[in-house]
């Protein structure tokens, strides 16, 4: 089994990053880059340790292998929000929320909240399909920022690898989110009865249900939003 760990320092300028294998300095580096592409450090770690934790031990152990370091790019990818309000990624902020907050769900609460589901081989699917978009779009930035150009390869694969990623992803989500229903019902989990000093009913195997019920109308639109944008951007590029 894989034993992750790793440490994120802020500065102004900087950030330093250090993680480790089974005890061993994998990486330490510190660079005065922007923060959202220094991030993307992250989500290179987690493909990184869940193709290796595949090719050595199965599905079972991916979850184990990448736990922190997805746990931690997921949740700081809220900064995307901030980036599309000011301006550092051209993603409009509509597409980006759903998109971060179905994210932060799955990572803190299926996941983290019900590790019953987290030997299951949709874990793979998903973050192998979370991390190739990520790191096929902060590469296709990250070029965009430093050199003001992108190969056209590189944008080939950003607007196209989605007709297959998105698919398998939103699939992963869909049935993590279906096969932690059971156990959300058993434990009652998040869940607040009456009668309580708030007055206030929740019930999180509903929420749940309400989440996979929006998924129905919400992929087809998100999927039909980013055929536009690929036909756009291909299509510019050929005039270019």
């Amino acid at each position: 089994m894989l034993c992750t760990h790793f440490l994120l320092r802020f500065s102004k300028s900087s950030i330093v990053l250090h993680f480790s294998i089974n005890g061993r300095i994998f990486g330490n580096y510190s660079a005065p880059v922007p923060l959202h592409l220094q991030l993307d450090s992250l989500r290179r770690m987690v493909f990184y340790f869940s193709v290796k934790q595949l090719k050595e031990s199965g599905h079972q152990q991916v979850y184990n292998a990448v736990e922190r370091p997805l746990q931690f790019a997921q949740t700081a990818a809220v900064l995307e929000i901030l980036h599309g309000l000011v301006g550092l990624v051209r993603s409009p902020v509509t597409a980006t929320l759903p998109q971060i907050g179905s994210r932060l769900y799955l990572t803190w609460g299926i996941l983290w909240s019900f590790p019953e589901v987290r030997n299951h081989v949709l874990v793979s699917s998903l973050v192998i399909s979370w991390s190739i978009t990520e790191i096929i779009r902060y590469s296709f930035y990250g070029m965009k920022e430093a050199f003001g150009f992108a190969p056209s390869l590189l944008l080939w694969l950003r607007y196209s690898t989605f007709l297959l990623l998105y698919v398998t992803g939103i699939t992963s989500e869909v049935g993590l989110v279906y096969l932690a229903l059971p156990f959300m019902k058993e434990s009652g989990k998040y869940s607040f009865r009456m009668p309580n000093k708030w007055n206030f009913s929740f019930d999180y195997l509903y929420g749940a249900m309400l989440i996979l019920a929006i998924y129905v109308p919400g992929s087809p639109h998100m999927y039909r939003y980013m055929l536009v944008q690929r036909s756009k951007a291909l299509s510019k590029s050929k005039k270019e």
